[in-house]
């Protein structure tokens, strides 16, 4: 596999949120998920369409963080004859995925950083919009690595610095000093690491706008998608509705009725 060099010095500022609190907050979220994913599933089609560019067809398939299963699903659908694996930290996003799937997609609990699996399994493995939640992502991507086979593909999506900027900017100006919005990595820095561990890798990004009816829209779209801001950091209490009218009258004004958020998405495709 080679040598990993220590990662991007970025890669370890954060202050995690613990793993079982994250899978709790998904968890309970599973119900509503599939119902605002729209970003979600932008980023899942684009990593389909390159994958049916590319003629793949994967005999096995690992969905890594896979949630209710929606892309296990269109993998599945996509590649009939493969065995399709569906991975997640949270045990109510399994839940949700097995009652909503056929019995052909085998499912599992686990951690995307030690994963359960021998060496040289999947041809393909599939991680939309994971990654980004993992307190150690270059063991994620060395744990694709050590499960492909020779010849095998792997996508993965995340999310980098300057997502939910707009949001950021106006939760400065109402709660100066204490943050609500994630942080993700900066471009360089997951170039960096891409490099590291998966030598020849290609890194795509784009920054996407989704419209949103108003700053509470926004908020309460991330409640129920489970991603609210999940830093160690955040505040214990609920925040109260006088910062939350301040936020939302600092957020940046659009051309258009209601809000605008951007999202900064970052592909990695890469052949073993």
């Amino acid at each position: 596999m080679g040598v990993i060099r220590t990662p991007p010095e970025s890669l370890g500022r954060r202050e995690p949120a613990a793993k079982s609190d994250i899978a709790r907050e998904f968890g309970r979220a599973s119900k509503t998920y599939e119902q605002v994913s729209r970003l979600q599933r932008q980023m899942g089609d684009a990593m389909l369409a390159s994958l049916a560019r590319k003629n793949a067809a994967p005999q096995t398939i690992l969905d890594l963080g896979c949630g209710t299963g929606w892309f296990t699903r269109k993998l599945q659908a996509l590649f009939p004859e493969a065995s399709v694996v569906g991975v997640d930290l949270s045990p109510g996003m399994i839940e949700k995925a097995r009652s909503a799937s056929p019995d052909s997609i085998q499912w599992l609990t686990a951690d995307a950083e030690s994963l359960p699996f021998s060496s040289d399994t999947y041809d393909l493995i599939f991680s939309n919009l994971m990654i980004q939640w993992c307190q150690h992502p270059q063991g994620v991507l060395s744990q694709c690595r050590r499960l492909l086979k020779p010849g095998g593909r792997l996508a993965v999506s995340t999310l980098l610095d300057g997502t939910l900027r707009e949001l950021k900017q106006a939760w400065s100006v109402a709660d100066p000093g204490q943050p609500h919005v994630n942080r993700f990595e900066q471009r360089e820095a997951w170039r960096r690491l891409s490099d590291d561990v998966l030598p020849g890798s290609e890194v795509v990004t784009e920054t996407i706008r989704l419209p949103y009816d108003s700053p509470m829209a926004l908020n309460r779209e991330l409640k129920l998608l489970g991603a609210g801001f999940k830093g160690g950091e955040r505040r214990k209490s609920i925040t109260g509705p006088k910062r939350l009218k301040a936020m939302c009258s600092a957020y940046p004004k659009s051309d258009m009725d209601g809000c605008m958020a951007s999202y900064v998405a970052g592909w990695i495709y890469w052949s073993y």
